[in-house]
C-alpha cells in the first residue's frame, strides 16, 4: 500500500505549494490510503473514500437499511444456532498486507466523469462465466482500481462508487487489461432505488447481493455508526441452497433444513455486553445488534467482510473473535 507524506520545513509559502500539488495528486493504486480512495483518470475531480459515506447507500425503506433489532425471531433459531454456536467471529479485513496483498475487499470512490470501460465476461481456471447474468456495462471503474488479493488468487472483486450519479459498479473474479476489464461476473446497482437483480442472478456476490452494501468501511468507524447489515460467509454444510430477499441467488451448498439461506440475518444478543471492547469495536457490535449480519457468500464460518485501511488496528479487531455464534439470534424467514 502506498501512503503519501508531505514535508515543508523552509517556508509557509513552499507548504503551501506542497498542499496544492498533494491535492491535484490522483495516482494511488490501492485505493485504501485514508487521504484518497479515488483512481485513475478523473481529471479536475476531487475524491475520498468520506464521499461514499455521504449519501444514503439505497433509500430509507430498503432492507439494506431496516433495524432489525426488534424484529421477531426465526422458530428454528435454536436448532440453526446450535449449528453455529462454536464459531467465531473473524474480521476479515485489516491493516498491513497477508500473503502479500490487502486484507479486505477494495473499494475505489470516483466522480460522475469517470471513464467507463467495457468488460468481457470470460471464465478461467478459478470459475466459470456468468455473463448472462451480469450487467453488460460499461463500468466507471478506473483500470488502476485495486483487485482483492492483488488478482493473484481467490474472488479478486473489484468494486467503484460512483459519488455524484450514486451508482455502484462491481466484479468478480476481475482481470485488467490494457483498455478493458475482464471478469466472471458483474452487476450495477443503483444506489437511488430499491431495484433488486433479476430473480435468479447472481452479482459479484453469489448471493446476487451488493458487496460494498454490507463492507465494514473504516470511514463508518470515524463516522461513528455502520447503517447497514455487515456481510458474513459460512460453509457450505451451513448454508440452505436458497434465498430470500433481497438476495436473488443461490448455489449447490448442502446445508438442511436447519440452516440459513442466502439473504438470512442473524443479529447479536441485545443482552450481549459490549462495555469492555474498544470503541472500533463498539461500533461494530451495535450495527450487529441493529442491522445484523447477512448470509452472503460460501466461505470460512462467520467471517465478516471489511475493506482494508492503514488506520485497522489488527491486534484490536481480532478481539472480536471472543463473539461466538451462540452469542447471535436468527431474525424470522422461517
Amino acid at each position: 500500500m502506498k501512503t503519501c507524506f508531505f514535508a515543508a520545513k523552509k517556508t509557509a509559502a513552499f507548504a503551501l505549494l506542497v498542499l496544492l500539488a498533494a491535492s491535484c495528486k490522483k495516482d494511488n493504486k490501492n485505493g485504501d490510503d485514508p487521504g484518497n480512495g479515488g483512481g485513475g483518470d478523473q481529471s479536475g475531480c476531487t475524491v475520498s473514500k468520506a464521499d461514499a459515506e455521504n449519501f444514503p447507500i439505497f433509500p430509507a425503506d430498503n432492507p439494506w437499511r431496516t433495524d432489525i433489532s426488534q424484529a421477531a425471531i426465526d422458530p428454528y433459531n435454536t436448532q440453526i444456532i446450535t449449528a453455529l454456536g462454536s464459531y467465531a467471529i473473524k474480521a476479515d479485513f485489516g491493516s498491513g498486507l497477508w500473503d502479500g496483498a490487502p486484507i479486505g475487499i477494495p473499494y475505489v470512490v470516483v466522480c460522475g466523469g469517470q471513464t467507463k470501460y467495457p468488460v468481457t465476461f470470460r471464465g478461467n481456471q478459478y470459475d466459470d462465466a456468468y455473463g448472462d447474468e451480469s450487467d453488460a456495462g460499461p463500468y466507471a471503474i478506473p483500470l488502476d482500481a485495486p483487485i482483492e488479493g492483488n488478482g493473484t488468487g481467490g474472488d479478486s472483486h473489484v468494486i467503484a462508487v460512483d459519488k455524484d450519479n450514486k451508482v455502484l459498479y462491481e466484479l468478480y473474479n476481475a482481470s485488467k487489461k490494457s483498455d478493458h476489464w475482464e471478469a466472471s461476473s458483474g452487476a450495477i446497482f443503483d444506489l437511488k432505488t430499491n431495484t433488486l437483480r433479476k430473480e435468479g442472478y447472481t452479482s459479484a456476490d453469489a448471493a446476487g447481493l451488493p458487496i460494498f452494501a454490507g463492507l465494514v468501511r473504516y470511514e463508518e468507524i470515524v463516522k461513528g455508526e455502520i447503517d447497514h447489515p455487515i456481510r458474513f460467509t459460512l460453509q457450505k454444510s451451513n448454508v440452505k441452497p436458497a434465498y430470500i430477499s433481497p438476495a436473488r441467488h443461490k448455489v449447490n451448498s448442502t446445508g438442511g433444513q436447519y440452516t440459513l439461506p442466502f439473504g438470512a440475518r442473524i443479529r447479536l444478543k441485545n443482552s450481549f455486553d459490549i462495555s469492555s471492547y474498544s470503541a472500533t469495536n463498539q461500533v461494530i457490535l451495535k450495527a450487529m445488534k441493529k442491522y445484523g449480519l447477512i448470509l452472503a457468500d460460501i466461505g470460512s464460518n462467520m467471517y465478516i467482510t471489511g475493506a482494508p485501511d492503514d488506520r485497522w488496528n489488527n491486534d484490536d479487531l481480532q478481539k472480536l473473535g471472543k463473539i461466538k455464534g451462540s452469542d447471535f439470534e436468527v431474525v424470522k424467514f422461517n
